[in-house]
């Protein structure tokens, strides 16, 4: 499988992703999975500006990201998934994309949401969708940069 990184990240491509997660994970495309992203030329145009270079950049609605990686289209590539909220994945396993684990990194506070860690906040979807990954077989952790200590995410939504 070349998925070598799935994250969740409010911001997508930023600092972190860019530059700390590609270089650990020695990527070689990112690939975004947002149905609205697609249809936002002004977001696409700051996401390609964000890509690092020499990495591919993707974006992509979730069923299309699915028939791709389904088809082998990204076999031989390094590919980081990145995706702004928990449905995203949760799409793509439904399609039948096999992922082992998603790292939950920065989701961001809204007048919505309540807070789970000092950089993840949450609505009530958002724990469902955690909760039925967790049910397929995904890994949910938490971790911000590559050098902090990964946590069991679920048992932070207790």
């Amino acid at each position: 499988m070349t998925i070598v990184g799935c994250r969740i990240d409010g911001r997508l491509i930023h600092g972190q992703v860019a530059n700390l997660w590609s270089a650990k994970l020695n990527v070689s495309r990112i690939m975004v999975v947002d149905n609205d992203v697609v249809n936002n030329d002004v977001e696409k145009s700051g996401l390609k500006l964000a890509t690092p270079p020499g990495v591919k950049l993707s974006i992509l609605p979730i069923d299309k990201a699915a028939a791709n990686i389904l088809a082998g289209k990204y076999d031989s590539q390094r590919v980081l998934i990145v995706a702004r909220k928990p449905d995203r994945f949760l799409g793509l396993v439904e399609a039948g994309v096999p992922l082992e684990t998603v790292n939950v990194g920065n989701m961001s506070q809204t007048p919505e949401t309540r807070p789970i860690t000092r950089s993840i906040n949450v609505v009530d979807k958002d724990v469902e969708d955690f909760r039925k990954l967790a049910e397929k077989g995904v890994k949910l952790t938490a971790q911000m940069v590559p050098n902090d200590p990964v946590s069991d995410f679920l048992s932070l939504l207790k």
